[in-house]
């Protein structure tokens, strides 16, 4: 199953002024898209027209599934810079209920492998509240790996980097260079360098 993403025309706003130039990218399998530009440019606004929570004002974001249309909903899994868990929750309840809003099934060995590697596993139990900023982090990229399998859905990564120890950096460049490896479409935006191991890398300018 390959998905690809396409791009046609893309416009977005913010106070009703265009965020950049209308943009047009198509990306397929294995695929890193960095998507540059200074802050204020338009990055998150459009990683979240990607994941199908904002609209653009002209143009269409398009993914496919074998060449068939598919919603961003099926296709990505979006983990932005303020890591979109409820602080009242513990951290299974969390993943449980990113995990339906995927529309997929829960599965608890799926869940605590994905917070064994990204070394969280004892914090499953812990409400999200008591959490320090790194442990919110790294609990949070734990959706990423609750996919039926690699390379299955796109990762749309917004700054995946702050707040993670050198260490905790590095594992990551590795989830997403084997994530790439199997296929998937990764789409970032960083301000920190990072090394990652992508044979297909395009970058976007915004």
């Amino acid at each position: 199953m390959a998905l690809s993403l396409h791009i046609n025309g893309v416009q977005l706003e913010r106070g009703g002024r265009s965020l950049f130039p209308p943009l047009t990218v198509s990306t397929g399998a294995g695929t890193l898209l960095y998507v540059r530009g200074a802050n204020g440019a338009g990055k998150t606004t459009l990683l979240r027209a990607l994941a199908g929570l904002a609209s653009p004002s002209a143009g269409e974001v398009a993914w496919r599934q074998d060449g068939n249309p598919t919603t961003a909903a099926a296709a990505t899994t979006f983990v932005g810079h303020a890591n979109a868990m409820n602080d009242a929750l513990s951290v299974i309840e969390n993943l449980s209920y990113a995990t339906s809003l995927a529309g997929q099934i829960y599965r608890p060995v799926l869940v605590g492998a994905a917070l064994e590697q990204l070394g969280v596993f004892n914090l499953a139990l812990r409400r999200v509240g008591t959490l320090s900023q790194g442990q919110r982090k790294r609990a949070s990229l734990a959706r990423l790996l609750l996919r039926e399998q690699p390379g299955a859905r796109a990762w749309l990564l917004d700054e995946p980097f702050v707040a993670l120890d050198v260490d905790t950096q590095k594992m990551l460049e590795q989830l997403i260079a084997q994530e790439l490896k199997a296929g998937a479409i990764v789409v970032l935006t960083s301000h920190q360098d990072f090394a990652i191991d992508s044979a297909k890398t395009t970058e976007v300018l915004l």
